[in-house]
């Protein structure tokens, strides 16, 4: 239409960086090279075959086919009150401070909408998942990026933050285990969020996506273990990546209850709710013994050690990481994590996350996903040791 403009707040997007890589790989696989795509992170193991059956079933009732709430189901949100206290020794009031989402992205994208007033200011990570930054754009906002280096253990340094700017933001977004750089954090620093946050009227905001994706004996904390924190703050969480349910679009935000209230307000006059089907699937997966989590732990460990192992022999600098299932590696000195990228996808026909896309604290990294079987991770690395 020549009368069409789009929304001015999508001109605010950044450029997809992204874009060469795509081209550039549709290029490669025409040439017929077999692409081995670690750039996906979204799991390559299915949904536990115990999950599927009930969702069978439930979708069998028609009681399923109606709205549902927008809230949540009593039995979701109580499921997942008994979640968080039997892993986490965390008390939530399944009426106040569960809330259901469509995936846990859903949720974190409108946030801002509920809290946010126009030219706010929210303090993000960099690099980070794009709907942090996306999320505050949408709503009017701004966001100050905090970097995330490797000499801070790719934590935000909060006595760096600047008191001006501290007094202006709105909300703290942060995520441990993290994506892309799969550090993780402990209660300490849960502890300074915390105290940080209350000390400026800050809410905090966790993205814990990933905290049941962990391997050699560690169990991620939970932001809301630390003292304090429901007072001041939100977490996220996610059937996606623990149940390999990424397709199924269900989440969770739990904690602060006048947050979580502006969430709901936002949720109940943009989205009709999460599938009651879904939800009663749901249900049994977060009331299982979680072996099926323990199995899928197994399997991405097993690839996290082929990867890093073989990379580091290569002589590539990466450290083996304790949760997410990627692995942040530093490009090799002269290339940019662009051109990193760009080389590899030429020359053997593997895809990676350049760093430099995720933000610009990123530069210098790529992102590679444990999403394919063991035996691709070999080939891969049998494909870099001749480049």
């Amino acid at each position: 239409m020549d009368f069409f403009e789009p929304a001015a707040r999508l001109k605010l997007i950044p450029p997809y960086l992204f874009k060469e890589i795509d081209e550039k790989k549709e290029q490669v696989r025409a040439r017929g090279v077999d692409i081995i795509d670690l750039g996906v992170g979204d799991p390559d193991l299915p949904t536990p075959r115990f999950i599927v059956e009930k969702m069978r079933a439930a979708v069998q009732d028609p009681k399923t086919h109606r709205y549902p709430l927008y809230s949540g189901m009593s039995l979701f949100r109580e499921a997942v009150a008994r979640w968080y206290q039997k892993r986490f020794g965390v008390e939530l009031d399944p009426v106040s401070e569960v809330i259901t989402l469509i995936g846990s992205k859903e949720g974190i994208a409108h946030l801002p909408l509920g809290i946010n007033s126009p030219e706010d200011l929210n303090l993000v990570p960099s690099p980070a998942y794009p709907v942090y930054q996306m999320g505050t754009l949408f709503a009017g906002g701004h966001s100050h990026f905090m970097p995330l280096t490797r000499e801070n253990g790719f934590l935000p340094s909060l006595k760096d933050i600047d008191p001006l700017t501290a007094r202006d933001a709105k909300a703290m977004f942060f995520n441990y285990p993290n994506n892309p750089t799969a550090a993780v954090a402990d209660k300490e620093f849960f502890q300074q969020v915390v105290e940080f946050c209350r000390e400026h009227r800050i809410i905090a905001v966790h993205d814990a996506a990933y905290t049941e994706l962990a391997f050699d004996g560690y169990k991620p904390p939970s932001f809301l273990e630390v003292p304090g924190a429901k007072d001041i703050g939100i977490e996220f969480h996610s059937l996606s990546k623990t149940y390999n349910m990424t397709g199924w679009r269900l989440g969770m935000a739990v904690g602060n209850k006048d947050v979580l209230a502006a969430l709901g307000k936002i949720k109940s006059n943009i989205d009709s709710g999460a599938f009651d089907a879904i939800q009663i699937a749901g249900v049994a997966a977060l009331d299982s013994d979680q072996s099926c989590v323990a199995d899928n732990c197994r399997v991405i460990q097993e690839r996290r050690d082929v990867l890093v192992d073989g990379l580091k022999k290569l002589g590539y600098d990466v450290d083996k990481p304790k949760a997410t299932f990627y692995v942040w590696m530093a490009v090799p000195q002269g290339m940019t994590s662009m051109s990193f990228a760009g080389h590899v996808l030429e020359q053997a026909g593997i895809v990676v996350i350049p760093g430099i896309g995720l933000g610009q604290a990123g530069e210098g990294y790529v992102r590679m996903a444990l999403t394919v079987p063991k035996e691709r991770i070999e080939e891969a690395l049998a494909r870099l040791s001749r480049i």
